[in-house]
């Protein structure tokens, strides 16, 4: 995927986060996009209708997420965000950070794993710059 179109689609994954727009989400992902902790295959998320059914429960349940930042890499994308309103995000003063490595194949995002450390994550997305 060239750059330009990797920086709309980072730019489409942004706005459909930051609006919790499901929907819009929905068009991003891949039919069969993965989601779920690293290097760990056999739980979390095997669709895209699995993956959108989480967002649902979690957003259902009241928690709520702020995107910090969106990096692009080769094929992957960086996803900062600041998570609040969940029992994790409670017991550490009201937010937590949380950071996403989206794989990009075809113009849809076919996986995501969830990481707790940024470095960790942008090295696995192969960046290392913040984002504008």
């Amino acid at each position: 995927m060239e750059k330009a179109s990797l920086r709309d689609l980072a730019g489409r994954v942004r706005e459909a986060l930051e609006s919790a727009d499901l929907e819009a989400y929905r068009e991003l992902l891949d039919p069969k996009a993965t989601w779920g902790p690293p290097d760990d295959s056999a739980s979390g998320c095997h669709s895209r209708d699995e993956v959108l059914s989480w967002y649902r429960r979690a957003r259902a349940a009241g928690a709520q997420a702020r995107v910090t930042e969106v990096v692009v890499g080769e094929d992957k994308l960086l996803v900062g965000l600041r998570v609040s309103r969940t029992e994790e995000a409670a017991r550490s003063g009201g937010e937590v950070e949380r950071w996403q490595v989206l794989t990009v194949r075809d113009g849809h995002v076919a996986d995501i794993r969830g990481f707790d450390d940024r470095a960790v994550a942008a090295a696995r997305a192969g960046v290392t710059a913040r984002a504008d």
